[in-house]
């Protein structure tokens, strides 16, 4: 069992920690991909839902998001237990979300309106089990180890799992689900058992997890969130993270529309997808070997152009066909990883900086205001390319009822998966540029005593989680963050 007490802070991680920890990357990797992938499709073209408004339902949970999400952040910083300050709701979201995620695709024999309001109603529930989950489970990195580089390392492993379970959710819950209701309630059910193992395994596998973060959290909810506010690198990153995951959800709901509309091909879904995690499982340790040459900064600016150039280059698919297709997205998988990896390393270093100017545990505060963040933007990506077929024109339908769409949705639909989440994406490379947080910067912060370049950077391995966690406050919370920033 973990303690609440500090231990002294490793540099390293043990591979069976590393291991423990990943395996919660399949509840990340399966909630975030299979309803951006598959939940507009299925209520459009399966329960007859207008495609505006099925775009709307799915977003509309997430509002709750921004109150759920920030409460847990706030309750996990709080939670003094024999088992930690983070598992213990790792656990309470195990008991919520898989049950909650198979009801989504298993509800009664509806369509239309009703049927839209039943899966708004279980993705709500699905939601709060992921918040109870997810902020904890984020702010974990940042309280295993003090070292700079050791954080994109571990979170290497969580990557290389993640791109596992988007494989498993982009390939085997299209060919599962189908184009019927009985294939949908079938791969909810296989989805939940799936997410069930990997929270359990998680929660048992951080066990022995190290615990160097500060160890007390004090201040009102409000006061927390006001000192999340006024972190500048916390804002940056948070814009240009959701920058990505927007233009990322964009794409990702629009995928199935491309391989049926624009390949002529529904099974197309699952090579797109193969294409996109492939480069995941082996540009990892390129992508770590990158951050420490360019910082990680210098690494995220270049994945986002990867990312953003390559989904400009699918706009030449109808001249030059579906191998060319999969080549582009196999260049926006590249930059895909690289994101994916590195904005959580950032999120790691943001924490653990906050911990050692302040000498409180707010971890869960501002994995909380991410994580509704996230999850917003994420739905907001559905709901964009929803509002993009609706423009174009395009024709709801089901099974029993095929309809021809008009040429402008056949434009909407490539669009949609193109030059809005480059254009998107873009943008989050340009804030990329504002963000400071670099190792050097990070190892030179020291002022007035609030801490060691040592408890910052993990230069020092057997003192920075004390120094970080017992000695790091100022006398007001986060002004030393604040005159850094």
């Amino acid at each position: 069992m973990v303690s609440t007490a500090a231990t002294p802070s490793p540099s390293k991680v043990s591979l069976g920690v590393r291991l423990g920890y990943a395996v919660g990357s399949f509840c990340t990797a399966n909630f975030s991909t299979i309803p951006g992938l598959l939940l507009l499709f299925y209520m459009t073209n399966v329960l007859a839902v207008p495609a505006a408004f099925a775009g709307v339902v799915l977003f509309l949970p997430k509002a709750w998001d921004l109150v759920a999400n920030t409460l847990v952040g706030r309750w996990s910083d709080r939670t003094v237990s024999r088992w930690g300050p983070r598992r213990p709701w790792l656990l309470a979201g195990a008991c919520v979300l898989p049950v909650s995620f198979a009801l989504m695709f298993a509800g009664p024999p509806l369509t239309g309106v009703p049927a839209a309001l039943y899966v708004g109603v279980t993705f709500l529930a699905a939601a709060t089990g992921y918040a109870l989950y997810e902020v904890p489970y984020k702010a974990m990195p940042a309280e295993m180890t003090t070292h700079y580089h050791e954080r994109t390392s571990l979170l290497q492993w969580r990557m290389v799992l993640i791109a596992v379970g988007i494989a498993m959710s982009g390939i085997l819950a299209p060919m599962i689900a189908g184009e019927t209701a009985d294939g949908y309630r079938t791969m909810g059910v296989a989805f939940g058992v799936i997410l069930l193992v990997a929270m359990l395994g998680s929660f048992f596998g951080t066990a022995r997890a190290p615990f160097t973060g500060p160890q007390r959290s004090e201040g009102t909810l409000r006061e927390q969130l006001a000192a999340a506010r006024t972190s500048k690198q916390f804002l940056w990153l948070l814009g240009l993270s959701s920058a990505q995951t927007l233009g990322a959800g964009v794409m990702l709901a629009g995928a199935p529309y491309f391989a049926s509309y624009a390949l002529g091909d529904t099974s197309a879904t699952t090579t797109l997808f193969a294409a996109l995690v492939g480069p995941m499982l082996v540009t990892m340790p390129l992508w770590v070997w990158l951050a420490r040459k360019l910082d990680k900064r210098g690494a995220m600016i270049l994945s986002g152009t990867l990312f953003t150039v390559g989904a400009l280059l699918i706009l030449a698919t109808p001249a030059l066909g579906e191998l060319y297709a999969h080549l582009c997205v196999m260049i926006v998988g590249i930059g895909y990883a690289g994101l994916q990896l590195l904005q959580f390393s950032m999120l790691a270093d943001v924490i653990a900086y906050d911990g050692a100017v302040s000498g409180e545990r707010r971890g869960g505060i501002f994995t909380g205001l991410w994580t509704a963040v996230e999850n917003a933007v994420a739905a907001l990506g559905a709901t964009a390319y929803g509002w993009v077929l609706s423009v174009g024109g395009f024709v709801s339908s089901d099974p029993e009822h095929p309809v021809t769409q008009p040429d402008s949705a056949g434009v909407a639909v490539v669009i949609g998966v193109t030059v809005v989440p480059a254009l998107i994406t873009f943008a989050g490379v340009l804030m990329t540029f504002k963000y400071s947080l670099t190792a050097d910067r990070l190892a030179t912060v020291a002022t007035g005593g609030t801490a060691s370049a040592a408890a910052v950077s993990g230069s020092d391995g057997q003192h920075g989680g004390q120094h970080g966690g017992q000695h790091g406050g100022r006398s007001e919370p986060g002004e030393a963050l604040r005159a850094e920033d």
